[in-house]
């Protein structure tokens, strides 16, 4: 059943650590069949109950899944094997179009910022019992937050969105709930799902956002919880609109119990309005980060919503990291605040990159989406045959398994860094990659 490798332990802490490392190592594959209870207290000599205890921990971990006569299985997407692995390999020469960062050419200078930060500090060390949110911080904050109409609210600051939507939903949901996530989506946050031992409802997405039917029926099935991307969606580019906002919200009024959650990491990088959801349910949260338009080292966000949700989200953090370092804060509150960037200008760059991208596609007949953002999303009857053949051609693209569960295939292209002499050798590397057999017909869409 297990191959060569053996699940050794005496202890259910020990079981549960040699299932994990052997799923990490790839020596468990997904899928794979675990003994069943008895059978694996008996090889070990150990308590029925002890063994029940290891599974039990590595379901909530979101490494395994029990699934009635199928019996105890290592999850298809375990958590312990994250998605950050399914990537492609860039060897030299190959032009990378595949890792989703931004162009470090239209980031801000951090100099200035962060010395005026620091000595910011010598003159006013933080000290422990300081204020964990920096007024320098908070100020622009609350400001765009305002003019964006997301309702006012407590603040707090977290290392990053994803920290942020872990604290939220930690807060709110227990092991076995279910959240309904965007598919194609965020694959970190396909990851973290699973790990906080929550079940993934997947929701289907097309350029305006989520589909209302699709969060309809996993709100109606039981989801307890809603994550939504306001704009510059992972990896397909979504922005929500106005009219999607308002269809989705009279969803919600029927699911009022609903946590939800909105991940703005588009801001400054995005010519779009958000159009938030924020307060159409009691339990709400609303996320802005700094690392697409500022660098991913600046892993700082912004979080607001009800007082209960931010309760609860503050005292855990006393109890762990405490506060996000008030030097980062005040850098990016001057960020915000100063004018280091023109976020209209980087928003524009953004938006002639895929817009090249494309068009270029669909001149040559192949539909892509990207209507904002970093990302171009291309539909494929064959992600791995296409990356493949594209990474051949000189071209490094992400395979689309990154990003989905139950959506059909695609690839990511990420134009952050696509010059103008790029466009057309790309989309005609594309076009030869998904260019069907002699006497097919293309299906895809």
């Amino acid at each position: 059943m297990l191959g060569e490798y053996r699940i050794t332990g005496s202890g259910a802490a020990e079981i549960a650590a040699s299932i994990e490392r052997g799923v990490g190592e790839g020596a468990l594959p997904p899928g794979r069949a675990l003994p069943p209870l008895r059978a694996l207290a008996e090889q070990l000599g150990v308590n029925p109950n002890t063994v029940a205890a290891a599974y039990r921990t590595l379901r909530e971990r979101g490494v395994i899944e029990t699934a009635g006569r199928r019996g105890t299985r290592v999850r298809a997407k375990p958590a312990t094997t994250a998605r950050d692995l399914i990537r492609v390999e860039v060897p030299d020469g190959v032009r990378n179009l595949s890792d989703g960062n931004p162009d470090p050419a239209l980031l801000p200078q951090l100099t200035d910022v962060i010395a005026a930060a620091a000595a910011q500090g010598d003159r006013d060390p933080v000290l422990y019992g300081s204020d964990p949110v920096a007024a320098e911080l908070a100020a622009p904050a609350r400001a765009g937050l305002d003019a964006d109409g997301v309702p006012d609210g407590p603040l707090a600051v977290t290392s990053g969105a994803l920290d942020a939507i872990e604290r939220v939903l930690a807060a709110h949901l227990r092991p076995g709930d279910a959240v309904a996530v965007e598919d194609p989506g965020w694959g970190s946050l396909l990851d973290l799902v699973p790990a906080l031992g929550l079940r993934t409802v997947p929701v289907g997405v097309d350029d305006e956002g989520p589909l209302p039917d699709d969060v309809r029926r996993a709100l109606a099935g039981g989801a307890r919880a809603l994550v939504v991307t306001a704009r510059a969606q992972n990896p397909t580019g979504a922005a929500v609109s106005a009219g999607r906002a308002r269809a989705l919200r009279s969803v919600l009024a029927g699911h009022p119990g609903t946590l939800l959650i909105e991940d703005d990491h588009g801001h400054h990088i995005v010519d779009l309005p958000p159009h938030p959801l924020a307060g159409a349910t009691p339990s709400w949260a609303f996320v802005r980060s700094a690392a697409k338009a500022y660098g991913p080292d600046l892993r700082l966000a912004v979080l607001t919503g009800d007082p209960v949700t931010l309760d609860r989200v503050r005292g855990r953090q006393r109890l762990g990291p405490g506060w996000v370092p008030l030097l980062l804060q005040r850098a990016v509150g001057r960020l915000w605040a100063g004018s280091a960037v023109d976020p209209d200008a980087v928003a524009a760059a953004y938006g002639r990159r895929r817009e090249a991208l494309i068009g270029a596609l669909a001149r040559r007949g192949i539909a892509a989406h990207g209507r904002s953002g970093l990302n171009v999303w291309v539909p494929v009857p064959d992600e791995t045959g296409a990356v493949a053949r594209l990474l051949h051609a000189g071209w490094a693209v992400a395979p689309g398994a990154r990003f989905r569960s139950h959506a059909p295939q695609g690839i990511r292209v990420t134009v952050s860094t696509l010059t103008a002499d790029e466009t057309e050798p790309v989309a005609s590397a594309i076009a030869s990659a998904l260019e069907p057999p002699d006497g097919a017909v293309r299906t895809y869409v």
